[in-house]
């Protein structure tokens, strides 16, 4: 069939992705979370879709990025416009045959504009006549080939659920292996054994899910360890930076390189934050009261889905549990309002306290150069945060096209080369510190 004859546009313009390109396009998808957006990518394709996940990190991205949107605009944006255009270009797909999936929440910064920036720099290489599919569920653009039902999106919230707890496990696990990659043997095993539950009905059912994690749990507690203490480190900041690879140049293998157990908030809670804005929305400005109330309904059912995972993590009493949604909420009382929720909000001011709280006194807080509102809620939080938190140690990292990764990495050693010593002070190993301030020492001369 001509692709001519595929293509349909709505009364705005907007090249629509049809039920036709469904059955022959390939959807490029960018990789944020390598756990989560692999199980997304799965249930698509359970779903009838053809969809390529790209995990390209290479330097020609961020070149592509540059020539493709504006210097001004954010890195996440650069990246991820960047890692498609490269894909686009690449000589790997029919570019009559392909289509860009993206993310859209409704919400400021990236969370909206992302789409109409990538269909700007599509035209921009004469490409304008690949379809820019919204992945979102608030309805805001409709496409006729692509519409998430109801069973897909129980799926898509159980992939949440099962990334947080493969995340968190091989996180509080691989640090202390005895045996080194075990680790990530049994999590890649998990992947690939809920992955082929994709085709059964039991995927999003509720008593199957809670049985699977509780399994999982109890499956990595079997893991050998040794007996030692590990630095924690905590990870929070703008989610692209916070969680990509390619955003944050890979600081989740530097830290455990680095012989740290990393930390970093579940996707579920940012999820959770998204849904209970409206209810906000309403108390603070006034806004549709039915709105709140759907997003009250859909808050108590992912509320029970995090309690379940909590659940689980605490059958094992060698892992820490992390807090629901709510518990977060209240931590940032005499700290910040929950009406403050341009971009992260308050959930990036809840998460460093969430993370103080647990015990996680070492947090790496990453921004794009120049976001201001991860500047207010981030970087502008930590001196309130240390003020309450003496012991608190954090270092607000800036990432942009600029900024060097070796320059980046040695602010993080001094964080670090802090944690370690009061770490050995709590310890009282007097030849650990010695070794630590000579570290300290060598750093700050690099610097």
């Amino acid at each position: 069939m001509n692709c001519e004859i595929l293509k349909m546009r709505d009364k705005n313009g907007r090249l629509l992705f049809t039920k036709q390109m469904k059955k022959e396009y390939t959807l490029l998808m960018p990789m944020m979370l390598p756990i989560h957006f692999s199980f997304m990518q799965k249930i698509f394709m359970k779903h009838g879709f053809n969809v390529d996940l790209l995990t390209t990190n290479h330097s020609d991205i961020v070149i592509e990025g540059l020539q493709s949107v504006h210097n001004d605009t954010c890195y996440p944006a650069l990246l991820v416009i960047g890692q498609l255009i490269d894909a686009v270009k690449s000589g790997k797909y029919d570019t009559n045959k392909i289509a860009l999936l993206i993310s859209q929440t409704g919400g400021g910064c990236r969370a909206s504009n992302y789409i109409f920036l990538l269909r700007r720099a599509l035209k921009r290489h004469g490409l304008d006549h690949i379809p820019v599919v919204s992945f979102n569920i608030s309805n805001m653009e409709k496409n006729p080939g692509f519409q998430l039902t109801i069973p897909m999106k129980m799926q898509l919230v159980n992939a949440i659920l099962y990334g947080d707890m493969l995340m968190l496990l091989s996180n509080q696990t691989r640090p202390y292996e005895l045996q080194k990659g075990e680790t990530d043997t049994l999590a890649n095993k998990w992947f690939n054994r809920l992955s082929s539950n994709i085709t059964f009905r039991d995927f999003y059912s509720g008593a199957r899910v809670n049985h699977n994690m509780r399994e999982m749990v109890e499956d990595f507690s079997r893991i050998p360890l040794l007996p030692k203490e590990c630095v924690k480190v905590g990870i929070v900041g703008e989610i692209y930076v916070k969680y990509a690879p390619l955003g944050n140049n890979n600081l989740e293998e530097f830290l455990r390189r680095e012989g740290t157990e990393v930390s970093v908030p579940g996707l579920l809670d940012f999820v959770l934050y998204c849904v209970d804005n409206p209810i906000d929305d309403m108390i603070f400005y006034g806004f549709s009261a039915a709105k709140a109330f759907v997003s009250q309904r859909l808050k108590s059912f992912l509320l029970k889905k995090q309690n379940q995972l909590i659940a689980a993590v605490k059958t094992q009493p060698k892992f820490q549990a992390p807090h629901n949604f709510n518990h977060l909420k209240k931590l940032i009382k005499g700290y910040i309002s929950s009406g403050v929720k341009m971009g992260e909000g308050w959930l990036l001011t809840a998460e460093m306290l969430e993370l103080i709280d647990s015990g996680v006194k070492n947090i790496v807080c990453t921004q794009p150069f120049g976001c201001l509102p991860n500047h207010i809620v981030g970087k502008g939080m930590i001196r309130l945060i240390k003020d309450h938190n003496p012991d608190a140690n954090i270092v607000a990292i800036d990432y942009d096209p600029g900024a060097t990764k070796i320059n980046q990495e040695n602010r993080i050693k001094l964080m670090l080369a802090n944690a370690i010593r009061n770490l050995t002070y709590n310890s009282e190993l007097p030849e650990q510190i010695e070794e630590t301030e000579k570290n300290t020492s060598a750093v700050a001369a690099n610097q």
